[in-house]
């Protein structure tokens, strides 16, 4: 006979506490791309061209292009963010949002670009040298 689970109050709370911290953190992360999306876009490109991720012919056309999908991710829905990030999420324990988020950007639809070359190292050094730039733009 399969045992029936029951959460009691204690257990209910906790769980409520962590679902209401990653929806806070969410949110948190969203508001920060949309104030520092043009400084972040900017920061985020030029930690790739000069960790030698990303070979590019233009900066500049490359942080355009990262700066345009911060703030499609700043207008985005829910349903649409998850569905981006969904190849992504078990990349690493505890991802930020918008790290994931650029990260698809980056490795599903950046390479297609006219003016990137290649990209280079693997999706968790991508992540990490995104997530590195994501981090100095976050309140503590």
């Amino acid at each position: 006979m399969p045992k029936i689970f029951r959460p009691n109050n204690k257990e209910s709370l906790l769980l409520s506490k962590i679902e209401s911290s990653k929806e806070r953190d969410r949110r948190l992360s969203i508001n920060m791309v949309r104030e520092h999306g043009d400084a972040l876009g900017n920061a985020i490109a030029m930690k790739l061209v000069e960790n030698k991720i990303v070979e590019t012919r233009s900066k500049n056309s490359l942080e355009e292009q990262i700066t345009n999908k911060l703030n499609e991710l700043g207008k985005a829905d829910d349903f649409d963010i998850d569905y981006k990030i969904a190849p992504y999420r078990n990349l690493i324990s505890n991802p930020n949002l918008v790290s994931l988020f650029i990260t698809a950007f980056v490795l599903e639809n950046l390479i297609n670009h006219k003016d990137v070359v290649d990209i280079y190292g693997s999706d968790d050094e991508v992540y990490h040298c995104i997530n590195k730039q994501i981090m100095k733009f976050l309140p503590e």
